[in-house]
């Protein structure tokens, strides 16, 4: 197994992660802060818009069983990448879109996957930055797997992350799990 971590960020980080909780080889997925100036930030602090953090996971994957270019092509199909500081509702730079490459190869692979997407939406142009380095804050427990616990309650949640996961099951229907 070639365990590799990519770092994404694409609007609230539990409609990220649900996402990618639902991919074959994604071995983990954890929810976090990066891109910001404030060490250990909050939740609050992060909501606030002062920390210049985004709302991102870092997933951790088999690499023999899914590229890093699976994974940015399911992370660009999945939200949208057109939308500057924003997701739907959500909006501050804490909701932009971004990725955060871990090395050169990312930060390549990184572009090339933002390219293929706008190759394919005619005059479409993603506004995703590529950023970083950045330093890594994982978010508090109670944000972790939260799809799957207290955002099958969560009005928000309901209304965002299904047709988040339609998406995902319609366009990567091979790479998603049973």
């Amino acid at each position: 197994m070639a365990s590799e971590e990519a770092i994404v960020a694409g609007g609230c980080f539990w409609c990220t992660e649900a996402v990618f909780n639902d991919v074959i080889g994604v071995l983990a997925v954890e929810s976090g802060y990066i891109g910001g100036t404030v060490e250990h930030p909050t939740y609050k602090q992060v909501c606030s818009g002062s920390t210049g953090h985004a709302e991102g996971v870092r997933i951790t994957f088999d690499a023999d069983v899914i590229s890093l270019a699976d994974v940015y092509d399911m992370f660009m199909g999945t939200h949208d990448p057109t939308q500057l500081n924003r997701q739907g509702n959500d909006i501050g730079t804490q909701y932009r879109s971004a990725i955060f490459p871990l090395d050169d190869d990312q930060r390549v692979a990184a572009e090339a996957a933002i390219a293929r997407w706008n190759d394919a939406h005619d005059g479409a142009q993603a506004v995703t930055t590529i950023e970083g380095p950045a330093t890594w804050y994982p978010a508090e427990d109670y944000h972790q797997e939260y799809w799957q616990g207290e955002g099958q309650r969560n009005p928000y949640c309901l209304a965002v992350i299904p047709p988040k996961l339609m998406k995902l099951r319609k366009s990567f229907a091979d790479k998603v799990k049973g």
